[in-house]
């Protein structure tokens, strides 16, 4: 099972990722379980206004 996080709104999401051009990492969040991933050590979850959950690099 991967990360999973709940927003202020009371839905849950997953996280998943996917290899964007040249190579870089891409994280996002979709309602749906299947191929989830387990959140990374170097990054943290932020909630954004709207309640869009977003991955950042932790500093």
């Amino acid at each position: 099972m991967g990360y999973s996080q709940q927003n202020s709104k009371g839905n849950t999401y997953h996280l998943h990722s996917r290899e964007g051009r040249g190579g870089a990492k891409l994280f996002f969040f979709s309602k749906d379980p299947t191929g989830s991933i387990d959140l990374p050590d170097t990054m943290t979850v932020i909630e954004g206004p709207t309640g869009m959950l977003m991955v950042k690099r932790k500093q």
